[in-house]
């Protein structure tokens, strides 16, 4: 699996390629919450790419998103595939984020 890093200003932005399951779910997880050691993260996950994910992965998004709620911060998804909402309605975490159709929708909600 690649996953890229990009800043759009002050954003961070994670795109992962592949599905997110087993160590490849770890191994984002791990990149994604090194995002989360700065003082004011702001972060934007783009799912474009991601056929479908585990519940590893599932799990890495919600603890974050409660991590970055504790913070007075916010998990911003974007570009999330179908069958992904899908997983998220399925297992009643999509309230846990924000999704936006687009990574520049997300990345400007900061402002």
């Amino acid at each position: 699996m690649k996953i890229d890093s990009l800043k759009m200003g002050t954003v961070d932005v994670i795109v992962p390629t592949g599905p997110l399951v087993d160590d490849d779910a770890h191994h984002f997880g791990h990149i994604l919450r090194e995002k989360l050691e700065v003082a004011n993260p702001r972060v934007v996950v783009s799912l474009q790419q991601v056929p479908y994910l585990d519940s590893i992965a599932l799990e890495t998004l919600v603890d974050v998103s409660e991590e970055l709620a504790d913070r007075a911060e916010e998990l911003k998804l974007a570009q999330v595939p179908q069958i992904c909402r899908e997983a998220f309605e399925l297992t009643g975490t999509t309230s846990h984020f924000r999704l936006f159709n687009e990574v520049q929708d997300a990345v400007k909600s900061f402002l």
